[in-house]
C-alpha cells in the first residue's frame, strides 16, 4: 500500500472519528452527518480497494482515475452547496415570518395594555 492510499485511509477516519464527535456533542444534524460519512466510508472503500478507482475510471472511460475521484468530489461539493443554499433560503423565509408574527403580537399586546392604561383613568 503507498503512501497515498494511506493518507486517504488517515483522512477518512479522522473525518469518521470528527463527525461522531460532532454527532455526540451535538454540533452536527444527523441529516447533513449521513452524506459525510457515507463519503468517508467510500474514501475508506477506496483507500482499501485501490484497484476499484482504476477499474470505475476504466469502465466509465476516463483516462486518469484521478480524474474521475476530483470530478466525483466536485459533484459532491456541488449537491452540497445547493442543499444548504436551499435550506437557507428555507430558514430566511421562516425567520421572516417568524418576525412579522412578533411584530403583529407587540402590536396586540400594546394596543391591550393601551386600552388598559385608557380605562383606569
Amino acid at each position: 500500500m503507498n503512501a497515498n492510499y494511506v493518507l486517504g485511509l488517515v483522512g477518512a477516519l479522522i473525518t469518521i472519528v470528527t463527525l461522531f464527535e460532532m454527532l455526540r456533542r451535538r454540533h452536527l444534524r444527523e441529516k447533513y452527518a449521513v452524506l459525510w460519512i457515507v463519503i468517508a466510508i467510500g474514501t475508506v472503500v477506496i483507500a482499501l480497494v485501490p484497484g476499484l478507482l482504476e477499474w470505475l475510471a476504466a469502465l466509465i472511460g476516463v483516462a486518469v482515475p484521478a480524474n474521475l475521484l476530483f470530478f466525483s468530489a466536485s459533484m459532491v461539493l456541488l449537491v452540497v452547496s445547493i442543499q444548504h443554499s436551499y435550506e437557507l433560503g428555507r430558514l430566511e423565509e421562516r425567520t421572516r415570518t417568524l418576525a412579522e408574527e412578533v411584530a403583529l403580537l407587540r402590536l396586540e399586546l400594546g394596543s391591550h395594555s393601551d386600552e388598559h392604561e385608557h380605562r383606569e383613568q
